[in-house]
């Protein structure tokens, strides 16, 4: 059972051991995924969870609302890949009504924007972020598993079309792999009104991440700026990338350098895994467990003490990248990023 939650009244914010205030909420919607990326889904696959074990749209709603009670005001739906979820405009509507939530965003893989990119923004949905690895079809073939490369570009057109703005593109960058790439990409921003934001590859259970597999984001700005000058932009205290105008162009180009520049310092996020779990740092374990509570009917001061709870436990900040694999329990896929 589900009681309907208490009314929208301001509580305490999340804030952890060290005075970080919590306004940014990631909620995987779905541990499913229609690409099969190797640095995000083990090679030998995952055991989808049983739907039951996933939470309702309902369910998903009450908790939002009690994250936002606490100060959250930006949403970021995420999966697996969020687009596979049935009727996810009803969830993002649903979302987009809640009082003193001022944005909800989607992290998607861009396969279903060509059909649905207006339907997202008809629904309330504010902004996207596209997952996009190439440029190259045989190359993106061979990190998703799937020839879509077609369809992911005309979905970032439908989107662009759509009036999404800025749209962001998501690269991870694998030594090795598409390192390679990276002027292209920042061709790819001269020419539309995108950020290109270039991540650095990250350790999760099963994608067998090393050291050598690494590109620093360092090295990725010397090799973008043998063609283009950069120009440093100002951002927020809580952001996690170093952006940069390109000179002349209609975009720009971001840097995420988890491994190498860490801005842990301002982190604001809290996770929301699909089958109900806090993760209060990507890298941490899922240790909160809220849907079991809700589903036997916990009020929602119950739940903000499990949130409470996991934030006190929260890292100052995460520990050498060779450490990573053993404290963290879940794929990427599994989490959301």
């Amino acid at each position: 059972m589900v009681i309907a939650p208490s009314p929208l009244v301001p509580t305490a914010p999340w804030t952890d051991s060290f005075g970080r205030r919590h306004t940014y909420l990631r909620v995987s919607i779905t541990d499913r995924c229609n690409f099969r990326c190797g640095y995000c889904m083990p090679a030998e696959g995952v055991n989808w969870r049983p739907r039951t074990e996933i939470l309702s749209f309902e369910e998903i709603e009450r908790l939002v609302r009690l994250f936002v009670r606490g100060g959250v005001t930006k949403v970021r739906l995420t999966g697996g890949e969020p687009t596979v979820r049935k009727d996810l405009e009803e969830l993002i509507e649903r979302l987009a009504r809640i009082e003193g939530l001022g944005e909800v965003w989607m992290t998607t893989n861009g396969s279903t924007l060509a059909k649905k990119a207006d339907a997202y923004r008809t629904a309330g949905l504010k902004g996207l972020n596209v997952s996009l690895d190439s440029l190259r079809r045989a190359r993106f073939a061979e990190i998703t598993r799937r020839d879509e490369l077609p369809k992911v570009l005309d979905g970032i057109d439908a989107a662009l079309a759509a009036g999404f703005r800025p749209l962001k593109i998501n690269v991870v960058v694998m030594a090795g792999v598409n390192e390679d790439e990276l002027l292209d990409f920042a061709d790819f921003a001269v020419d539309r009104p995108v950020q290109v934001r270039f991540i650095e590859f990250m350790p999760f259970k099963g994608n067998e991440w090393q050291r050598g597999d690494l590109y620093p984001a360092a090295q990725m700005r010397e090799d973008l700026r043998t063609r283009y000058r950069l120009a440093p932009l100002t951002v927020g205290p809580n952001a996690v990338a170093r952006e940069f105008a390109i000179e002349g162009g209609k975009g720009s180009v971001a840097f995420v350098a988890s491994m190498t520049e860490s801005f842990c310092e301002g982190c604001n996020r809290l996770r929301l895994t699909a089958d109900g779990m806090v993760k209060s740092c990507l890298f941490l374990r899922a240790d909160g467990n809220l849907r079991d509570p809700l589903r036997t009917g916990a009020d929602d001061e119950t739940l903000a003490r499990i949130v409470r709870d996991s934030l006190a436990r929260k890292w100052k900040e995460h520990p050498p990248m060779e450490n990573l694999l053993s404290t963290n329990d879940r794929s990427m896929l599994e989490i959301g990023g």
